[in-house]
């Protein structure tokens, strides 16, 4: 069992947490930022820096593959005084958001920091999407028009 495999939770592991820092907000990032208590000496190792990205679709979700367009990302990796190395990648030019993200990834990877990282960012963040995607379901579910057809008996 390697280290990162110990200091996962049961309930997901870094990648989990990798996709939630990524759906984060700015300010969220920042009130958290804000409620920790000895802030962590951070070196950068690359970055902000910010890109473009080829995204790519498929007809039907099977067919074949196609270049659909690009999209702007930002990641950025940091390294803290521990030696905890933090990754992150974001949509859009948001640059601090980026670092913000990867100070936190790193955070989440040390056990005596990873409960504060799990209950002020990470919880929230899962409720919010969570609220996000079930509102987006009931607004589908409002629109939903079941067809059916009636038998007709032969006179």
């Amino acid at each position: 069992m390697t280290l990162a495999e110990k200091n996962e939770p049961a309930a997901g592991g870094r990648k989990r947490v990798v996709d939630l820092l990524a759906r984060a907000e700015r300010q969220e990032l920042l009130e958290a930022w804000d409620k920790l208590a000895e802030k962590p000496a951070v070196q950068p190792v690359r970055g902000p820096e910010t890109g473009l990205v080829m995204v790519r679709g498929r007809m039907g979700g099977g067919g074949a593959p196609f270049n659909l367009g690009e999209v702007t990302v930002t990641r950025a990796t940091v390294r803290l005084a521990s030696g905890t190395v933090g990754h992150a990648q974001a949509l859009g030019t948001d640059r601090e958001k980026a670092r913000l993200s990867a100070i936190f990834d790193a955070l989440w990877q040390q056990p005596a920091t990873q409960h504060f990282v799990e209950q002020t960012l990470l919880a929230p963040i899962a409720a919010r999407v969570a609220a996000a995607e079930g509102r987006r379901a009931d607004e589908t579910a409002a629109t939903r028009v079941d067809f059916f057809t009636m038998v007709r008996g032969d006179d």
